[in-house]
C-alpha cells in the first residue's frame, strides 16, 4: 500500500507499475467566463490562480502545447487521442483562433504519426454560439458540448451573467443553431440542484435531443462540502445521501425510458461496471487518470476539480516549454489516481462496492490535513446508488430467466 501523503514514485516503478500514457489533453484557450454561476468551482474554489493567467492563450504556448502533445504520441505509439477546448468561456476567443488551435495540433501529430487520430471538442455554457461559429467547428470536426442545469429558464437560474440576468435567453439560441448540426453536437453536462425535480431535470434536457448527457455530483470535499451535506463530519461510509435520492428518481425516469433516449453517462458508467467493464469516467470506477489540463500560461496541470481542494491543489510544477508529458506523469499525484484501489483508504478498500466506486471522484475524497486518502464527501450517495442500479439490472434479469 502506497503512502499518498509522501509517495515513492520511484517505489512505485520499481514495483513494476507502469504509467499509463494521457489520451485527453485539456487545453484552456482562455481563463475568463462570461457568466457567474453561482456554484462554478473555478471561480469560486480555493484555488485562484487563473488571477495571474493570460486571458487567452497566446500562440506560442498552443504551438508548444502541440509539439508537446505529439511528442507524447510519439513515444507510447497512440493511435487516437482527444483534445478538450476549455476555459473560462472557450467560445470568448471567438470560433476561429479554436478551429486554428485545433489545427495546430493536427498538424504537428501527423507529422511525428500520420495515423494518429486527433478528436477535438469544446466545452461551452452556450450563450456565445451563433449560425457562423457552430459551421466553422462542426466544418473542422471539432464537436460541441454544452453545460446546462436543465433545458428550461427556471432550471437554470442559477447561470446568470456578472450583471444578475439570465443566461438563458441566450444559451437557447446557440442551442438552437447546434441543433442544425447536429453531427457536431457532443452532449450536455448538467450539474446537480437537489432543489430541482430530477424527472424534470432529465425530461427537459431530453427534449433538447442531446446524443448523450451526464449528471455531475457537484465538486466539494470534507472541508468544503456540498449543498446538504453537513459539515464537520468525519469521513467515512454511512450518512446523509440527498443525491442518491436525486440520482435515484433521474435513474429510474431513465432507465424506463423508450428507445431513443438519450444515454446518460453516470448509469451507463455504473451499469457497465456492475457487468464487469471498465470504466471510462473520473466519477466511478478504478480506471488509470489519462487525462492531463494545459492552462493559458503553458502550465501543465491536474485536472481542474482538484481547483476546489485548496490554493495551487492541481498544480504540478512542469510547464510546457520545459516539461515534456511522460515528466507529468511521474508527479505524485497523476501517480496515485493510476494506482488503482492501491490509492484508496483502508474503508473504501472494505466496501463492497468498492470495484463500481472506486472511491468515487478524487478530488471529492480532501480532507485539510489529511489529503486526499478518504472516501468521497459523496461516499453514501454513490453506495446507494449503485446498489440500486444493480437492484434494477437483477430485477430485469430475473424476468428473462
Amino acid at each position: 500500500m502506497w503512502p499518498l501523503q509522501s509517495l515513492d514514485v520511484a517505489g512505485v516503478r520499481r514495483a513494476g507499475i507502469a504509467p499509463v500514457p494521457f489520451r485527453q489533453f485539456v487545453l484552456k484557450v482562455h481563463s475568463r467566463c462570461n457568466l457567474a454561476c453561482t456554484y462554478c468551482y473555478v471561480y469560486r474554489g480555493a484555488d485562484e490562480s487563473w488571477r495571474d493567467r493570460p486571458a487567452r492563450v497566446p500562440e506560442a504556448v498552443v504551438a508548444r502545447a502541440a509539439e508537446r502533445i505529439a511528442e507524447h504520441v510519439e513515444v507510447h505509439a497512440l493511435s487516437a487521442v482527444h483534445v478538450n477546448l476549455h476555459g473560462g468561456e472557450p467560445l470568448l476567443a471567438g470560433p476561429a483562433p479554436l478551429v486554428g488551435y485545433v489545427g495546430t495540433v493536427r498538424r504537428a501529430v501527423a507529422e511525428r504519426v500520420p495515423g494518429c487520430a486527433v478528436h477535438a471538442s469544446v466545452q461551452t455554457n452556450g450563450t456565445l454560439l451563433t449560425e457562423a461559429g457552430v459551421a466553422a467547428l462542426a466544418d473542422a470536426g471539432i464537436r460541441i458540448g454544452v453545460s446546462l442545469d436543465g433545458g428550461t429558464a427556471a432550471l437554470n437560474h442559477r447561470r446568470v451573467g456578472h450583471n444578475g440576468r439570465p443566461s438563458w435567453p441566450a444559451a437557447t439560441r446557440g442551442l438552437r443553431h447546434l441543433a442544425r448540426r447536429p453531427e457536431a453536437y457532443a452532449g450536455v453536462l448538467c450539474t446537480i440542484d437537489l432543489a430541482s425535480d430530477p424527472v424534470e431535470v432529465y425530461e427537459s434536457l431530453a427534449a433538447l435531443e442531446p446524443p448523450s448527457m451526464d449528471l455531475l455530483l457537484p465538486h466539494a470535499n470534507w472541508s468544503s462540502p456540498p449543498p446538504g451535506k453537513p459539515a464537520g463530519r468525519e469521513p467515512g461510509r454511512g450518512g446523509p445521501a440527498p443525491y442518491a435520492d436525486w440520482l435515484i428518481r433521474a435513474f429510474d425516469r431513465w432507465f424506463e425510458a423508450t428507445a431513443g433516449a438519450p444515454p446518460v453517462r453516470l448509469f451507463a458508467e455504473i451499469i457497465g461496471l456492475l457487468l464487469g467493464l471498465p470504466s471510462g469516467a473520473e466519477a466511478v470506477g478504478t480506471s488509470p487518470v489519462a487525462a492531463v489540463v494545459i492552462e493559458t500560461d503553458g502550465a501543465i496541470e491536474q485536472v481542474d476539480s482538484l481547483k476546489t481542494a485548496y490554493e495551487g491543489a492541481p498544480a504540478t510544477g512542469f510547464d510546457v516549454f520545459r516539461n515534456s508529458f511522460d515528466e507529468a506523469l511521474d508527479h505524485p499525484g497523476v501517480v496515485a489516481r493510476q494506482l488503482g484501489t492501491d490509492a484508496l483508504s483502508a474503508t473504501c478498500r472494505s466496501c463492497p462496492v468498492v470495484a463500481v466506486c472506486g472511491g468515487g471522484n478524487y478530488a471529492h475524497r480532501y480532507l485539510a490535513g489529511k489529503g486526499f486518502r478518504n472516501p468521497s464527501v459523496h461516499c453514501p450517495d454513490l453506495e446507494k446508488l449503485i446498489r440500486h442500479v444493480a437492484s434494477r439490472l437483477r430485477a430485469v434479469a430475473d424476468t428473462r430467466s
